[in-house]
């Protein structure tokens, strides 16, 4: 009752050694994020130099900023979620979103340095992003088979990523050529991003096609019942949830690691910027081999060892080892965490909802986690203020071993991973009686 793409029992398997395409959806909702993080990252890379430099706002001030506007993205992702699940939107409640985005670029161009102009058009560009996220993931669910979920992640990631380490490298070349004409900046951005709106209306298709393998439901999808923090009854979907909270609770952010390498390398603060590119690099090379890595060997443990590469990243930082093998092993193990994590998280979850309740779903996965990370970051600096960055940092690690042994015995394991039945061969007799759509949860 809860898996809504279900592998047919009575169709051939893939023979060994042929490659499934990605779909076509996939590679579209790519090319729209790919376009739209140049834009978005074009303006995030020069942002604290134009409020802080240039509009001369305190460091607290930009924070406090940023933080607000961080933490109405993360409650906004269920109102995505839940107006994309009703009537089956996603393609219209999505394009809202790009297009709520790339309007904040122009509010930037226009807003002529007035500080609450500025804050409203981060705040819309904010809101676009979680309003888009639910349904965009929604969609590569509904249009990829369920045993190659995390393939297909993993590459809308990859795609996504691109887009991530373009957009600062088109900043900065801007602003050298124009001489820091921050307006060039944000005018450039808008123009990108109305293009990656334009990707969305012309390429994403409006209506779910089944895909490959699996069959089209004879009946409609049933209404979601409850609010919007109403999960679905799946015991196995709320321990993902609960896990996403727990493992999001003791994650540090990147911007405090990067302040980290910055304080004990003590290199120019003018090289900072360009840290992100590394862990990005390494992000793009590895989100999908890890997407296929998890469709074959089964998604808990690649979001376990995901998280515990970032494990080593905190320990790595606490470490007497020259500051070159610290700084190159942190962004390394930073890029790893990203790519086995980011996708295979929603790859893990998807299988678990039904088609009414997929956007809405990963909505809640998605938002349990960011409120955590928010508040793992809100701590962080408490600790760090008070007894200092190394403490602080022992106690992420602390925490994070606590949150990894504990997510270790509460994940499932998706019943999209146990494939379908051999062809023409009746169910086991473990099974008999239970249908098609009914998931065997395991905890391997």
């Amino acid at each position: 009752m809860y898996l809504a793409t279900t592998g047919r029992r009575d169709a051939p398997p893939t023979p060994s050694g042929v490659r499934r395409r990605v779909p076509g959806t996939v590679l579209a909702l790519g090319a729209v994020s790919l376009v739209t993080d140049v834009s978005s990252e074009m303006v995030t890379a020069v942002l604290p130099l134009y409020l802080v430099l240039g509009l001369g706002l305190s460091p607290l001030q930009f924070g406090l900023l940023d933080g607000l506007s961080t933490g109405a993205t993360a409650l906004v992702r269920l109102l995505g979620g839940a107006a994309a699940d009703r009537g089956g939107r996603h393609k219209q409640v999505g394009g809202l979103g790009y297009a709520l985005s790339a309007c904040s670029r122009l509010g930037l161009l226009l807003a002529g340095g007035a500080t609450g102009w500025i804050a409203t058009s981060l705040a819309a560009d904010r809101l676009g992003k979680g309003v888009r996220t639910a349904p965009r993931d929604a969609l590569i669910t509904l249009h990829s088979p369920p045993e190659d979920l995390g393939r297909a992640f993993g590459t809308h990631r990859a795609m996504d990523t691109t887009g991530a380490l373009l957009g600062p490298l088109a900043a900065f070349a801007l602003l050298w050529a124009t001489t820091d004409a921050y307006d060039a900046v944000f005018a450039v951005s808008f123009c990108v991003g109305t293009f990656g709106v334009l990707l969305w209306l012309l390429l994403v298709p409006g209506r779910r096609e089944a895909p490959e393998g699996t069959t089209r439901p004879t009946a409609p999808a049933p209404r979601a019942r409850g609010g919007l923090l109403t999960g679905p009854r799946s015991p196995a979907y709320r321990r993902i949830v609960l896990c996403a909270a727990l493992l999001g609770a003791a994650t540090v952010g990147d911007s405090f690691l990067y302040l980290l390498l910055q304080r004990r390398l003590a290199f120019d603060a003018g090289w900072f910027p360009l840290l992100p590119l590394g862990a990005a690099v390494v992000y793009l090379l590895l989100a999908v081999p890890a997407g296929r890595l998890a469709d074959r060997v089964g998604r808990r443990r690649p979001l376990l060892y995901g998280h515990g590469s970032l494990l080593l990243a905190y320990g790595l930082l606490l470490t007497p080892l020259p500051d070159t093998a610290v700084l190159l092993g942190v962004l390394a193990l930073l890029g790893v965490f990203y790519a086995a994590t980011d996708g295979v998280l929603m790859a893990l979850a998807g299988p678990f909802l039904t088609e009414g309740r997929r956007a809405g779903g990963l909505a809640l996965v998605q938002t349990a986690q960011a409120l955590a990370r928010l508040g793992a970051a809100v701590a962080f600096g408490a600790v760090w203020t008070a007894s200092g960055p190394e403490t602080a940092l022992v106690a992420a690690l602390l925490a994070l071993t606590a949150a990894l042994c504990c997510a270790a015995r509460l994940l499932p394991t998706a019943p999209a991973e146990q494939g379908p039945a051999p062809a023409e061969q009746g169910p086991a007799p473990a099974e008999q009686g239970r249908t098609p759509a009914e998931p065997v949860e395991r905890t391997d």
